[in-house]
C-alpha cells in the first residue's frame, strides 16, 4: 500500500505529483509550520489540512478547483447588491479577527487549530498571508484569509454572518487582485460554495504551471498595503 512520506526537519517536500489519489491529495506527514515550510509548501502548490489530534498533514489534490480572474464575472443581482449595500470592504485591517471567526464559525470542522492560527498570524505579520474584512458599521460581519503565492492567491477560508458578506469580500478581492496583476485565485478542494463563486476544477498538473509561472511575477506591494476597497472602482 502507498503511504504519503514523512517529513522532518527542514526536509524537502516530495513532488506533488507523488500524492495518494486516496485520500486524494494526501502527500505527506509530518514536519513544522514554520513561515518558511508554509511559504514552500504554497510556492509548490501543497497546503496544510489537518485537525488537533492528527500530526500535520500536507496535500495536494487532483483536481485543484480556482478561478482564473480574466474570467471572473459578477452576476447582475450581485453587481446590484455591491452598488446598493451599505457594508464597507477593508484590506489587512483584521487578520486576527477574520481567523478566529472562520475558526469559531466551523465548529464541525477543527482544522483551523490554534496552532493553525498562530502560524498564518505570523505569515501575516511578515507579509505573505493577507485578510478581507466586511463591516456592518462597526461589526465584523464576513471576510476571508489567504496566501499570497506570486501572482496566484491561495485561499484557506472564508465566512459571513450577514447575507451576501462573503461573497461581497470574495468578489471586490478578485477585481483589486487583477488590478494589481494577479492572475488566480486557487480554492483548494471544491465544494458547492466554491462552484457558486465561478470556481472550475483543473488538472494538478495544470495548476502547478501555471503556479511556477506565477513565482517569476511580482505584485506591487501596494495591492497588500491596509486600505479601504471602494466597492465600485473596478466594476
Amino acid at each position: 500500500m502507498v503511504q504519503p512520506i514523512i517529513i522532518e526537519g527542514n526536509s524537502p517536500f516530495p513532488s506533488p505529483e507523488r500524492a495518494l489519489s486516496e485520500p486524494n491529495g494526501l502527500l505527506a506527514i509530518g514536519g513544522s509550520l514554520s513561515p518558511d515550510r508554509l511559504i514552500s509548501a504554497y510556492s509548490n502548490g501543497i497546503f496544510p489540512w489537518f485537525s488537533d489530534h492528527q500530526p500535520i498533514l500536507w496535500w495536494s489534490p487532483d483536481p485543484r478547483i480556482g478561478l482564473a480572474l480574466e474570467k471572473h464575472a459578477i452576476s447582475k443581482s450581485m453587481l446590484k447588491f455591491i452598488k446598493k449595500t451599505s457594508l464597507t470592504v477593508t484590506l489587512n485591517h483584521s487578520f486576527e479577527q477574520v481567523i478566529r471567526h472562520c475558526a469559531e464559525l466551523r465548529v464541525d470542522e477543527t482544522w483551523i487549530t490554534q496552532d493553525m492560527i498562530s502560524a498564518y498570524l505570523r505569515l501575516h505579520h511578515l507579509g505573505h498571508a493577507h485578510s478581507v474584512e466586511v463591516w456592518q458599521e462597526q461589526k465584523l460581519v464576513g471576510g476571508l484569509y489567504g496566501v499570497a503565492a506570486g501572482s496566484v492567491f491561495c485561499g484557506e477560508s472564508m465566512f459571513h454572518t450577514v447575507s451576501n458578506a462573503s461573497k461581497l469580500a470574495f468578489h471586490v478581492f478578485c477585481r483589486h487582485f487583477k488590478h494589481w496583476g494577479g492572475d488566480y485565485i486557487d480554492g483548494q478542494v471544491e465544494n458547492p460554495h466554491l462552484l457558486s463563486l465561478g470556481m472550475q476544477s483543473l488538472p494538478r498538473a495544470r495548476f502547478l504551471r501555471l503556479l511556477k509561472d506565477s513565482q517569476e511575477k511580482q505584485i506591487d506591494k501596494v495591492c497588500w498595503q491596509q486600505q479601504g476597497l471602494d466597492l465600485c472602482a473596478y466594476l
